[in-house]
């Protein structure tokens, strides 16, 4: 290889890294911007479901930023990276369920039309972020853990409209409650993906 085909090479990976972490950057602010808005309108709605949805985007905002801290470094630190992205995950899932038991025993009915428009938003914000993922070319580990992580919001803000609709029909907090335990195992099974991705790239990297 001459040295100019190297320096190409190494702006081509160079560029690649800046691509990869601004693709970080945007599902980053738009979790933080999704996560302020869904405790907001939570909140106000009593509904356990679009806080739950709120805390995930949280959630996800960290392992973004956990991830763009992996972006252009070794095997070994981008594992870390992603186990560190899964048990938050699971983390999370474990304080949903104790929120969603503490509401089982009290609340009023949650608003359904503002579940529903909350999630609609968010809905819509999921594919820019999806949209945005699949830019990267590639098997990182970490991009794997976010796509999971944006895939489960999506299937969390389908359910929550339809959970909406239940509120509205049988005036009870009921639905939004169950949503919430699907919630924490979709999250929990998340995690769990995550730590299964990690452990088959070490042991690939092991196997180098």
């Amino acid at each position: 290889m001459t040295e100019k085909q190297a320096d190409d090479e190494g702006s081509g990976l160079d560029g690649n890294k800046a691509a990869d972490r601004s693709i970080l950057w945007k599902v980053l602010l738009i979790n933080l911007g999704q996560c302020i808005a869904g405790v907001t309108v939570g909140l106000m709605a009593s509904s356990t479901a679009v806080i739950a949805a709120a805390l995930d985007n949280l959630a996800d905002a960290s392992v973004y930023g956990v991830s763009l801290y992996a972006v252009g470094r070794s095997a070994t630190i981008k594992v870390r990276a992603a186990r560190l992205s899964g048990w938050l995950l699971i983390g999370l899932a474990v304080l949903l369920l104790v929120e969603v038991l503490r509401r089982f025993f009290g609340g009023e009915p949650p608003l359904g039309p503002a579940m529903m428009a909350m999630a609609a938003v968010n809905a819509a914000l999921n594919l820019v972020c999806l949209r945005l993922l699949k830019r990267h070319r590639g098997e990182d580990v970490n991009f794997k853990a976010s796509a999971i992580f944006t895939s489960n919001d999506s299937i969390v803000n389908l359910a929550i409209v339809l959970s909406g609709a239940l509120v509205m029909w049988w005036g009870s907090n009921v639905p939004d409650l169950v949503l919430g335990l699907v919630v924490c195992g979709i999250a929990a099974n998340g995690g769990r993906e995550i730590l299964s991705e990690a452990s088959e790239a070490a042991d690939q990297d092991d196997e180098k």
